[in-house]
């Protein structure tokens, strides 16, 4: 016998109850993803680390005492390396970021390094870390005797807060957060990041950006001497730092400026100019001073080079709103004083740098900003300071700096650096 197919009924539950489960299950998974995001920070949590060890059997040389000179360069290098080495071969590598030779102590019986470190790590990992970093060290202090001659028991380590690290690196030269008309001259150039040109500065005339200059102490500037040639008077000046000339940030008045007595604006000779800042600038990791180079050093034609500024985008173009850089190259002198280029008006005190087929240059309202180079250690020089040229990014006419170690001296004996 068939019997008929009955539908079953099933009793709704009411509204409340839905509604009050489904906000049961949202604050269920809101406090899954929250405990998840606290403890993924927690893992990515960064620690700082300072320390010092002594390298015996090196003769006292009081170069070691200047961060700039090729004896602290060429130490430092070999010391980072080594450090570099050895922690990313290590059981640590995943959690090693950085670290650096901040400063060199010569001492009759060698010289003390000091070292800045930085890790991420759990905090309930923090001991452990802090015993295994110390274990690498000493590691490769005993086992770097080919090299060096190694005190592992002067080695010292402890950590440090955040802001006593990025103090400690701040106050070196040359480091970056970021790990580019003939006159008032970056054609071809792109935005910078906060923090990657941290020396620029914006010399302005009633808050108007006028030239561009270079950070060398917190209470020094570099530019060129041109800039002052129309606007001398002292109350017209103010600077600003970062990567937008307005809002101002950090702005600073100025107390004196100082031209080249033997400034020549007809022959473009000895322009440069050092400007002394109202108030001392306190360095940041967006904010700190450029590296300047000993007398000595060379700069060799196709070495690597950024100018940097808020100049035009062409000639007679738009300005931009951020600070732009522009990778160039160093161009050989003869080859700018060839008749097709600038036919002998580039002096030795001067240096030519871009393309000699253009397109990439400094132009208008770049005067007076940095042209830079980064040594081995990733460390930036002020090479040149914009100076002049014919037109933005021509054929033939690339851009011409004045030559900074040529008047290291003059800079030297009117700020003391």
């Amino acid at each position: 016998m068939y019997r008929p197919v009955i539908a079953s009924q099933r009793a709704s539950l009411p509204l409340w109850m839905i509604a009050l489960i489904v906000f049961g299950v949202l604050a269920v998974l809101g406090v899954t993803i929250g405990l998840l995001v606290h403890f993924l920070a927690i893992e990515n949590k960064i620690y700082y680390y300072q320390g010092n060890f002594k390298v015996k059997d090196i003769p006292y040389n009081s170069n070691y005492e200047k961060e700039t000179s090729e004896e602290t360069t060429a130490l430092s290098k070999m010391i980072e390396t080594q450090m570099i080495d050895a922690f990313q071969a290590s059981r640590i590598h995943n959690q090693y970021i950085n670290s650096q030779v901040t400063k060199l102590f010569p001492s009759s019986d060698g010289v003390t390094i000091d070292i800045w470190l930085m890790f991420k790590s759990s905090p309930g990992r923090k001991a452990d870390m802090r015993r295994k970093i110390g274990s690498i060290l000493d590691h490769m202090l005993r086992n770097n005797s080919a090299s060096l001659t190694s005190d592992p028991s002067s080695l010292k380590l402890t950590e440090t807060s955040k802001v006593h690290a990025e103090r400690t690196v701040n106050n070196c030269c040359g480091r970056r957060a970021k790990t580019s008309s003939a006159y008032d001259r970056i054609k071809g150039g792109s935005a910078a990041q906060e923090g990657e040109w941290p020396w620029q500065a914006s010399l302005k005339v009633r808050g108007r950006h006028y030239c561009g200059a270079s950070l060398i102490s917190n209470r020094w500037l570099v530019t060129a001497a041109h800039c002052f040639k129309e606007h001398k008077n002292i109350s017209d000046w103010t600077v600003s730092f970062g990567t937008v000339v307005n809002p101002a940030y950090m702005k600073n008045k100025i107390r004196d400026y100082i031209v080249h007595e033997n400034y020549n604006p007809r022959a473009h000779h000895d322009d440069i100019a050092v400007v002394l800042l109202a108030e001392p600038v306190s360095f940041t990791n967006n904010v700190h001073r450029v590296c300047l180079p000993e007398a000595t050093q060379n700069f060799l034609p196709g070495s690597d080079v950024v100018v940097t500024g808020w100049g035009a985008l062409a000639k007679d173009g738009p300005f931009p709103k951020s600070l732009q850089k522009a990778p160039v190259k160093i161009i050989d002198t003869e080859i700018c004083n060839s008749k097709d280029s600038y036919d002998g008006l580039v002096l030795d005190t001067m240096v030519c740098a871009g393309y000699i087929e253009g397109h990439i240059d400094a132009c208008q309202g770049d005067s007076g900003g940095p042209l830079v180079h980064p040594n081995s250690r990733n460390i930036w020089f002020l090479v040149g300071i914009v100076s002049w040229g014919d037109d933005c990014g021509k054929k033939n006419k690339p851009g011409v700096y004045t030559r900074v170690t040529s008047y290291r001296p003059w800079i030297a004996s009117k700020t003391g650096i």
